[in-house]
């Protein structure tokens, strides 16, 4: 079982990227999204039931990025927009094979699948 962490670069600042994450092997419950950005500490960005609605984002990113699925392809995005140099990370894909509820998306340790990471760097 293999998560795929991929569509990282360089955008300026105002520009939009989506990051892709393609399971192979399986569909998991749970999707999350988290970030590490230079010197700072792994944060989380968004998650998603694979089945049905529910979804959850960080403040910092609510209105700006949108997380999908395409079920025939197996794979998540995190559509990402109005990006800030502030959101210059390394962003990490993770997964788990439960439907976690809400409260629990945002902690690392609730998904035991993680993808390489994947860069994106804002910048003009």
């Amino acid at each position: 079982v293999q998560l795929q962490a991929s569509g990282g670069g360089l955008v300026q600042p105002g520009g939009s990227l989506r990051l892709s994450c393609a399971a192979s092997g399986r569909t998991f419950g749970t999707y999350g999204w988290f970030r590490q950005a230079p010197g700072k500490e792994r944060e989380f960005v968004a998650g998603f039931r694979w089945s049905g609605t529910t979804t959850t984002y960080a403040d910092s990113v609510k209105g700006r990025f949108t997380i999908s699925r395409d079920r025939a392809d197996n794979t998540a995005y995190l559509q990402m927009n109005r990006l800030s140099p502030e959101d210059t990370a390394v962003y990490y894909c993770a997964a788990t094979s439960r439907s976690l509820i809400l409260s629990t998306m945002a902690r690392e340790n609730a998904y035991n699948y993680w993808g390489q990471g994947t860069l994106v760097t804002v910048s003009s």
